[in-house]
C-alpha cells in the first residue's frame, strides 16, 4: 500500500505543479531560424589596408625600362594562361581609366578596381595607363607604376600591354585568380 500512497502524492504534486499549464493545440515545432554567422569586418578593414599598403610608390627606374610593352606572369602560373592573355582570348569585363589621375589617386583607384574586380568574381581587366605624352619630360609614370603595383598584387596572375585595338601599349589587360571568400 505505501507504494499506492507515493505514486497518489507523485500524481498529485505533479497536477498541482501543472494547474497553471495551458495545454498546446498543435503539436508541431516550428525548426529554431538559423543565424548567419557574423562578418568579419575588423578583417576586412586589415585587408584593405594591407592591399592599399602593399602598393607602393618605391620603384626602382630600371623596372620602367623593360621597353615598350609590359608582360608578367606570377611565378607557377603557366605560362599558356599569358599567351591566352595576349592574344585576346579572356574577355575584359571591366575597365579603369587612369587618364589624367596623379600617382596617389590612381593608385588608390587600382586598389579599389582590382579588390571590386575580384569581389565581383570578375577575371580579366583593362586598365587604361597612357602612354605619358602629357607627363612632364614625356615619361610613362603611371605605366611605370602600375607595372610595378600590379606585381605587389596578390590577386594578379598575369598582365600584358593591350592589343593595338585596345590600347596597345597604353593599357594593360590583367588576369586575377579567382577569389575564394571561404578562405579569407
Amino acid at each position: 500500500m505505501s507504494q499506492d500512497k507515493t505514486n497518489d502524492d507523485e500524481a498529485r504534486f505533479f497536477a498541482e505543479a501543472m494547474r497553471d499549464v495551458k495545454r498546446l493545440h498543435s503539436d508541431t515545432i516550428k525548426p529554431a531560424r538559423r543565424h548567419l554567422s557574423p562578418h568579419p569586418q575588423q578583417r576586412h578593414k586589415e585587408q584593405l589596408n594591407v592591399r592599399r599598403d602593399l602598393l607602393s610608390d618605391a620603384y626602382d627606374p630600371v623596372d620602367g625600362q623593360t621597353g615598350e610593352e609590359l608582360v608578367y606572369l606570377r611565378t607557377g602560373v603557366q605560362y599558356q594562361i599569358l599567351r591566352k592573355l595576349r592574344r585576346g582570348h579572356y574577355s575584359i569585363q571591366a575597365e579603369l581609366d587612369l587618364h589624367g589621375l596623379f600617382v596617389s589617386k590612381a593608385r588608390a583607384a587600382v586598389t579599389r578596381f582590382l579588390h571590386d574586380c575580384q569581389h565581383h568574381h570578375l577575371r580579366c581587366a583593362r586598365i587604361v595607363h597612357g602612354k605619358g605624352h602629357g607627363s612632364p619630360d614625356k615619361q610613362p609614370i603611371l605605366k611605370i607604376k602600375l607595372n610595378h603595383w600590379l606585381r605587389q598584387y596578390d590577386a594578379v596572375l598575369a598582365f600584358c600591354s593591350a592589343p593595338q585595338t585596345d590600347g596597345g601599349t597604353g593599357a594593360v589587360h590583367v588576369l586575377l585568380k579567382r577569389h575564394d571568400y571561404n578562405a579569407s
